[in-house]
């Protein structure tokens, strides 16, 4: 009987030392950030009469542009204005990773104006970074 009291007594005390090890833990903190973004508007009109552009919003949250090329010129596609593009995004992406800043999320979008009639329409991509507060 002593020895039942004994294995009761034990197990009750293994018991409340879980209870109050895992009920007095301090709750994770999810960590906070800071974000900035920047978005990029292609055209896709025809005979290079769209206008492209890299669009941020700085600190002041004042518009900051860099112009990009239209992927047409007059005569189709224009591979090395698409190249240029990419030249021009990639150095922008390098740039905020260089300041500390971790590229988050990438979401893309396309909007055709005049579809099936030969129309126009944009590519807009947005680029949203973050870093620690």
């Amino acid at each position: 009987m002593r020895t039942d009291l004994k294995t009761l007594l034990l197990g009750a005390s293994i018991g409340i030392a879980l209870f109050l090890g895992y009920s007095f833990r301090p709750s994770p903190v999810a960590p906070a950030f800071t974000y900035r973004q920047f978005s990029t508007i292609e055209s896709v009109v025809p005979g290079g009469l769209g206008r492209s552009r890299v669009i941020i919003s700085d600190q002041g949250d004042q518009e900051v542009g860099k112009d990009l090329m239209n992927f047409y010129s007059m005569v189709g596609i224009n591979f090395k204005n698409i190249a240029n593009n990419d030249r021009i995004i990639v150095e922008t992406i390098n740039q905020y990773v260089g300041e500390g800043w971790e590229l988050h999320t990438v979401t893309t979008g396309v909007n055709s104006a005049a579809e099936g009639k030969g129309g126009s329409g944009i590519f807009i991509t947005r680029y949203l970074f973050r870093k620690p507060a």
